[in-house]
């Protein structure tokens, strides 16, 4: 139940992410720096006063720092995908991630997954192709293919977290903003921001750390499979919350796309229908 609840959390807190970013005038590689340093400088912060740091610092090796790649490289991707799409294509195209990472819990932990959830992958796959052709018609296929790469990055830090769940969570989510840092600052200066964009990225960085230390405590808890498909809980409120507060309209071939993913989702989660034993028809009679 634990478990349930943490990537719950991380799934509404995350849906906040395209509005933060789409609200500001800054450069992708800006918002990564600040919101990075914001979100480690929180994280760090939060170890520090629990008296942690030095346990997950000790603990920290190899594991951890792929773990950590794996969420830098992500990351990389995800504000750029926001600045080149749509918050809904970037949402709907992560809504797949379920069947990333399902695919790779069966490759790499030999879990495998049901019947069911290789349908609903096969389907989703087809949503995600969708978009992508929206995407090649209206100029927005680089923005879709980088988050159709944070997905694939997101779904192998789930599979890392089941495979290896005495894997700390929140020292390799500062060390993989702290990675991008060196990186966004050659690429761009970074310290040309408004005092007002320069508030918002800070509130960023801490709904970042906090989602995304909620997700990976989550993940150790859930198969890699189901804790994605709790996240997808993130699809309709993104969009949502883009239409509201940006107004923010999806395309026809968003709405398709993303319909065929959500159903895969919804579809995926279903409990399975046990076989119910066939009546004996009794005599009234002795």
């Amino acid at each position: 139940m634990a478990g349930l609840v943490l990537v719950t959390v991380s799934a509404l807190v995350f849906s906040t992410a395209g509005i933060f970013t789409r609200s500001v005038t800054a450069t992708a590689w800006v918002v990564i720096f600040w919101r990075g340093f914001a979100a480690a400088g929180f994280t760090l912060a939060w170890l520090a006063l629990r008296g942690q740091f030095a346990e997950e610092a000790r603990s920290f090796d190899r594991r951890s720092l792929l773990i950590s790649g794996m969420g830098a490289a992500g990351s990389a991707a995800f504000i750029p995908a926001f600045k080149l799409s749509s918050v809904a294509n970037v949402a709907l195209i992560y809504a797949a991630a379920p069947f990333a990472a399902a695919g790779l819990a069966w490759v790499v932990l030999r879990e495998a997954p049901g019947r069911r959830v290789l349908l609903a992958s096969a389907v989703s796959l087809g949503g995600v192709a969708v978009i992508l052709q929206g995407g090649l018609a209206g100029g927005s296929l680089t923005g879709d293919l980088l988050a159709l790469f944070m997905t694939l990055m997101l779904a192998g830090m789930m599979t890392g977290y089941r495979a290896w769940p005495d894997v700390k969570a929140a020292l390799p989510n500062a060390v993989s903003s702290l990675l991008l840092l060196p990186v966004a600052a050659l690429m761009t200066p970074v310290a040309t921001v408004p005092a007002g964009e320069m508030l918002v990225l800070v509130l960023f960085g801490l709904v970042f750390a906090v989602a995304s230390v909620t997700l990976c405590e989550g993940a150790r808890r859930l198969p890699a499979a189901e804790t994605a498909l709790v996240s997808a809980l993130e699809t309709p409120l993104a969009p949502l919350l883009a239409f509201l507060i940006l107004a923010e309209q999806p395309g026809l071939q968003t709405i398709a796309g993303g319909a065929v993913i959500f159903a895969a989702v919804l579809w995926a989660q279903r409990p399975a229908r046990k076989p119910v034993a066939p009546r004996t028809c009794r005599s009234r009679f002795p």
